[in-house]
């Protein structure tokens, strides 16, 4: 018999647990089990930490669900104590097996895609403490415009000219720098020191050290 992952293990919360709670305990295990944090690990090692930052992700979508939560209970109660787990590697096919419950209601066969993407649940919860973080890249559009405003100031107004012609261009370069990619893009689109950085300071924010 396969055995039945615990969300609530998983996520280190009570069956009673509220919303609010639910939210704040997936902010801490999914910092915790982030496989980016592991810039030096072992293959298996980042493996075994994108299995679980999977799962604690599935968690999150089934349990800030009300209906979801409500259908994840159901099935909960009906499983005995020692046939749960909170190691997602221990049932591989534990979300597939109910994802129809979860998330496509009405299809007979849950589809990958029915499960949830776990950078963009992690990106979409901190998308607030995200946003400074990661638009910290080089502002390479701002010095463009900046170089390219100024050199056409000079050329109509010398030096007043050039002053307000690198002012308004690097204007314009800062807006094309931090418009155009959702949070989650340019998060993933970061090198693996920059993302582990980044997860340390959420790191400080949320829960206070720097794991």
């Amino acid at each position: 018999m396969s055995q039945f992952l615990d969300y609530y293990q998983l996520l280190n919360v009570s069956q009673t647990a509220t919303y609010d709670e639910i939210r704040q305990a997936y902010k801490k295990e999914s910092l915790k089990t982030h496989p980016d944090r592991l810039v030096n690990g072992s293959a298996t090692q980042k493996k075994r930490a994108t299995e679980k930052f999977q799962a604690v992700a599935d968690a999150y979508y089934v349990l800030s669900d009300q209906q979801r939560r409500k259908e994840y209970d159901t099935l909960y109660a009906s499983k005995p104590y020692s046939n749960r787990t909170n190691e997602p590697n221990s049932s591989s096919n534990f979300f597939s097996q109910y994802s129809g419950m979860f998330g496509s209601a009405g299809q007979n066969e849950p589809t990958a895609r029915d499960r949830p993407d776990a950078e963009g649940v992690f990106a979409d919860v901190f998308e607030e403490l995200l946003r400074p973080e990661v638009e910290r890249h080089v502002p390479w559009w701002s010095y463009l415009g900046a170089i390219c405003g100024g050199g056409v100031g000079f050329i109509v107004a010398n030096v007043p000219g050039f002053m307000l012609g690198a002012y308004a261009g690097n204007r314009l370069g800062a807006v094309r720098d931090a418009k155009g990619k959702s949070v989650a893009l340019v998060f993933s689109e970061l090198g693996g020191s920059q993302k582990a950085d980044i997860l340390r300071a959420l790191a400080m924010k949320v829960i206070g050290s720097a794991l």
